[in-house]
């Protein structure tokens, strides 16, 4: 019998047990969406964590201070202390110490309750410098940001997030005043829309010189001190040497070194490392609980082939007796085994890809369709197949025609 031969006998064979064939593909069919969605769903989750992350700027590098300690022994977390100045994100703006560096931002944050002419809302109050808009990737959709000499003058002008104007003015912010802790400051831009991210609400801002939050929103513990440094490399294979010019030029700097810095450096890169590790963890025990599915399914496929064995020992004497050798009858049965697995798993990648477009709506998740993914399930669909077809084709290659013939 010729390989296109035993293809349409094993064909033959499937459509005349529809129902039987059906269930037994149903179990690789489950099996097989069920590994592409949940991949799926893990690889969108990561990949919407980087976006998020990128959003914070462009090739990013984030300076942040130690932790303190109280007077009575109790230490404070990371970020607790006030070991970062102003000079020290001049210094590293200095393109003699810190080359690589192609912008710096230092931040002064608190939240604070912001009043117009009919309205108040608590926001984020952040006192910056000019290069917090290359830094962080942003723009102003009206009006303009606020300059070095109005930065160093400490003028009383703001730039407002979308969020924050909606909640205060009715129509466009841009011109209009919000008082903030007793002081009166001109709207002269609204920032375009960012969105939320693992950084909170991006658009609930207002932005001030970081002088004038010194002189008139800065606590006593504040003064002298920044929150944090944001720096932008000048490009993504310049970023590693940002950061060492940054941990460098500091620790000369706080005379400090590398093991007992009193501040701490992130990446984007270690960012997107650190909060993908848990989803990316999480994919693998979901992936694998999902790849059961398909080793039950694999366990339908033997045995149906098994009963189909026992069904069709008359057929397989006949066989055998008009000159079929066992190796013949075992690869009739193996292409049978393998049809199932493989339309089985043709069918789950289809419905995992339709499962894909149409998740994200229901469950606002992104979902990512991953070609080796869906390759590597279509492929381990087909070997289940033929793994298990394997026992029950070797038993029926062993069957001798005169036992087979004398089966009722």
């Amino acid at each position: 019998m010729n390989p296109l031969e035993t293809l349409r006998t094993s064909i033959s064979a499937i459509l005349s047990r529809k129902m039987r064939s059906g269930l037994t593909m149903l179990g690789i069919l489950i099996g097989v969406a069920a590994v592409m969605l949940t991949v799926g769903l893990g690889q969108g989750a990561q990949q919407a964590v980087a976006s998020e992350i990128d959003s914070l700027g462009s090739n990013l590098l984030v300076v942040t201070p130690g932790s303190s300690t109280s007077s009575n022994g109790v230490r404070g977390g990371f970020g607790s202390a006030t070991t970062l100045t102003l000079a020290d994100a001049n210094l590293l703006a200095d393109q003699n110490n810190c080359p690589d560096i192609s912008a710096v931002a230092p931040i002064m944050s608190s939240s604070q309750s912001v009043t117009s002419a009919t309205s108040n809302w608590t926001t984020s109050l952040i006192g910056t410098t000019p290069g917090w808009l290359p830094v962080r990737a942003r723009t102003v959709t009206s009006g303009r940001f606020f300059t070095s000499q109005e930065s160093s003058d400490g003028a009383t002008v703001a730039v407002i997030g979308t969020t924050t104007a909606s909640e205060l003015f009715t129509g466009s912010p841009v011109g209009q005043s919000v008082t903030v802790n007793g002081t009166t400051f001109t709207i002269i831009g609204e920032l375009n829309t960012a969105g939320s991210s693992i950084a909170g609400n991006q658009d609930d801002t207002l932005l001030i010189p970081i002088s004038t939050f010194a002189e008139r929103i800065a606590s006593s513990a504040q003064v002298g001190s920044v929150s944090s440094i944001y720096l932008e490399a000048s490009g993504q294979s310049t970023l590693s040497a940002a950061y060492q010019e940054a941990q460098q030029a500091l620790d000369t700097a706080h005379g400090t070194t590398a093991d007992a810095a009193d501040f701490s450096i992130a990446s984007q890169a270690s960012l997107v490392q650190t909060a993908t590790s848990t989803s990316r963890t999480l994919t693998v025990l979901l992936g694998g609980i999902a790849a059961i599915s398909l080793l039950v399914g694999g366990i339908g496929v033997m045995n149906i082939m098994l009963v189909s064995v026992t069904e069709r020992i008359r057929e397989i004497g006949l066989r055998k007796a008009l000159g079929a050798t066992p190796a013949v009858i075992m690869r009739q049965f193996l292409t049978e085994a393998s049809l199932l697995g493989l339309i089985g798993g043709t069918l789950g990648v289809i419905v995992g890809v339709i499962g894909a477009r149409l998740l994200p709506g229901v469950i606002s998740q992104p979902v990512s369709v991953s070609p080796v993914a869906t390759v590597g399930a279509l492929l381990v669909s087909l070997l289940i197949g033929i793994i298990a077809g394997v026992y029950p084709a070797s038993r029926a290659a062993r069957l001798a025609p005169i036992d087979a013939l004398r089966m009722e």
